[in-house]
């Protein structure tokens, strides 16, 4: 029996081991919190610091694959275990250039891939002389997750909210739409691709609001898109599932984002709505099975269930029964006990063959359902 190990035991481990359920491993899980969502579903739970070389390099001797499901981990470590012979998803070099915002921004520019133009700051009052460059996204290099360590600086009294760390200054690119595709790639070097997701922020949170899959664009541009985002991962050079994250301006072109090096929120349907879903194919890959069928079954929509504001404490779900009451709704709360404001809490899913009743249930779900303390 293979033993397959994940750093990090947030929700994105809880729904790697919920479908892990499904084949015959051994599963081990290193984090802080001995409370967090994934620890009571996986075989092994190790309390540890995913940052800490010592953490991450005992608890990987031993195991046959390893994989991540945040980017802010020790790589020197895993470095360390790939050169034993434990097998890293994605490989430690890939992590060590997606985890750094100016490393990956440089890596693109490198291997001509169209991403927003930039240029690197290393404090804030580097970022506040140049004026010349609004409006534009200031990124933090490294820390950034889920919205936090990214601000949008229209004007110049938005330069007080610059960064005084080592960013990106990002031009701003004019949004007409955002897509992500999500591709798999396994060991023999086989490439697949996830049909695209058009995604919906929450502006003030920066957080992914709800979407919609498959995208509603024009092929020319869809085509375009899965060409970029597939040059992406074979410029990284290793196996793993990689979410592409990209942009499509107001004259169709089209430009990548970022790139997430595991799985993915923008994924979260193909649970219910994909013949395979990304947690499935990325244990497919750990495991060193056949690629899975990543085609949709039906269109579907996700809603993220965030902690409502002005709410901190033990998580009550409000309107959670009269959710439960429509049809073509799936529901995966990820078990956090405490909430707060804009914390992720859970999602939910819908299917329908009619766009328009995906986005009538999203938002009249996003209305009902709310997480209070």
């Amino acid at each position: 029996m293979q033993k397959i190990g994940i750093l990090g035991g947030g929700q994105l481990g809880r729904m790697l081991l919920q479908a892990a359920a499904d084949f015959v491993v051994e599963t081990y899980v290193l984090e802080n919190d001995p409370g967090c969502p994934a620890a009571h579903l996986c075989h092994h739970f190790v309390k540890g610091d995913i940052q800490s070389f010592d953490d991450v390099y005992h608890f990987g001797k031993g195991l046959d694959a390893l994989t991540i499901e945040i980017e802010a981990v020790n790589v020197d470590a895993l470095e360390a275990l790939e050169k034993e012979g434990v097998r890293v998803y994605p490989k430690p070099s890939a992590i060590r250039t997606i985890k750094n915002k100016i490393l990956q921004k440089t890596f693109y520019k490198e291997n001509e891939i169209p991403s927003p133009a930039f240029i690197i700051t290393q404090n804030k009052a580097e970022a506040q002389s140049r004026t010349d460059l609004l409006p534009a996204v200031h990124k933090l290099g490294e820390g950034g997750y889920d919205g936090r360590g990214v601000e949008v600086l229209h004007k110049q009294s938005d330069l007080e909210r610059a960064f005084d760390q080592p960013a990106v200054m990002e031009t701003m690119v004019e949004i007409e739409k955002e897509i992500a595709i999500t591709v798999a790639k396994n060991d023999a070097g086989q490439l697949t691709l996830f049909p695209a997701v058009e995604m919906l922020f929450d502006p003030k949170l920066n957080l992914l609001d709800f979407q919609l899959s498959p995208a509603r664009i024009d092929k020319q541009i869809l085509w375009k898109a899965e060409a970029m985002a597939q040059k992406v991962v074979e410029k990284l050079d290793s196996p793993g599932l990689f979410a592409v994250e990209l942009f499509i301006d107001r004259k169709g072109n089209v430009w990548v984002n970022e790139t997430a090096p595991r799985v993915h929120n923008s994924g979260h349907h193909t649970i219910e709505a994909n013949y395979c879903s990304q947690y499935h194919m990325l244990l497919r890959i750990l495991m060193q099975l056949p690629l899975g069928n990543t085609q949709p079954i039906i269109p579907s929509s996700i809603v993220n269930i965030l902690g409502a504001p002005g709410y901190t404490g033990d998580a009550i779900y409000e309107g959670l029964e009269e959710v439960l009451k429509m049809d073509n709704v799936f529901i995966h709360l990820y078990g956090k006990k405490t909430t707060k404001p804009g914390r992720k809490m859970g999602h939910v899913t819908i299917l329908s063959q009619e766009p328009q009743e995906l986005i009538f249930k999203a938002n009249k779900i996003k209305n009902t359902l709310k997480v209070i303390a």
